[in-house]
């Protein structure tokens, strides 16, 4: 009986990250266009690095390169767990969209299951957005990740997805609570998300109430940004 419960589990989990599947297959065209909206967003923090040189704001190769590294895999990172994140916040909203909603509530699963489906599905296309922005970013400016620590790498990412995979699932029942302004409550949380999170600057320069958000509320991006990872040097999240 409990195999059969487990079984029939199983194939519900794997028929959350198929049906995901098949809606990206469905709007392939919008989500190439967004992908080449986040492949641009972050060519264009990536150049703003290269040409601060230009306006006598750093003279040293070394330090502007230093730059660069620093705030293209900032971009990087943050291209990937906001993805990650907005997937999760609007899966319910994606129910509406498609006219399940009734359906995926009423089907005869437990709740986690339909739960870890979308997340595991979000998961695997954040990755495979992120590497293939990565090895562009790699090829048009010739970084140099011979010496990277992949593996801690790894270890950061799952520390900092997984509590946001939470924040995602909070943010995804809002559309239930206001079916007319829920769903733009994913955008603001996000927005405080980048505040504080330190993306594109060390945590040490925002004022005291904004610091101790960062800090004292343990913020996942935070500890992927600031965490010692292998292509990072800033200030601790602390």
């Amino acid at each position: 009986m409990i195999g059969n419960t487990l079984r029939w589990e199983l194939n519900a989990f794997t028929g959350f990250i198929e049906r995901q599947k098949n809606l990206y297959r469905r709007y392939w065209a919008w989500e190439a266009v967004w992908l080449l909206y986040n492949l641009v967003s972050v060519l264009s923090i990536g150049y703003l690095a290269s040409g601060l040189s230009t306006i006598g704001l750093e003279s040293g190769q070394a330090s502007l390169q230093q730059a660069q590294l620093y705030l293209l895999v900032g971009a990087l990172l943050w291209t990937y767990l906001s993805m990650v994140f907005f997937e999760i916040a609007f899966a319910i909203t994606w129910e509406r969209w498609e006219g399940t909603i009734e359906y995926t509530f009423m089907a005869p699963i437990r709740r986690v299951t339909h739960l870890l489906g979308m997340c595991a599905a979000s998961l695997i296309y954040g990755i495979a957005r992120a590497a293939l922005i990565g090895l562009a970013l790699v090829f048009l400016f010739k970084l140099d990740l011979s010496h990277a620590n992949y593996w801690a790498a790894l270890a950061i990412f799952a520390a900092a997805t997984l509590p946001l995979l939470g924040l995602g699932i909070f943010t995804s029942i809002l559309p239930l609570l206001s079916p007319e302004k829920g769903e733009q409550m994913a955008f603001a949380v996000q927005g405080v998300l980048l505040l504080i999170s330190g993306v594109y600057y060390p945590i040490t320069v925002l004022p005291g109430p904004l610091h101790l958000a960062s800090t004292g509320c343990g913020s996942p991006c935070c500890t992927a940004f600031h965490s010692p990872a292998p292509f990072r040097t800033s200030p601790s999240c602390s």
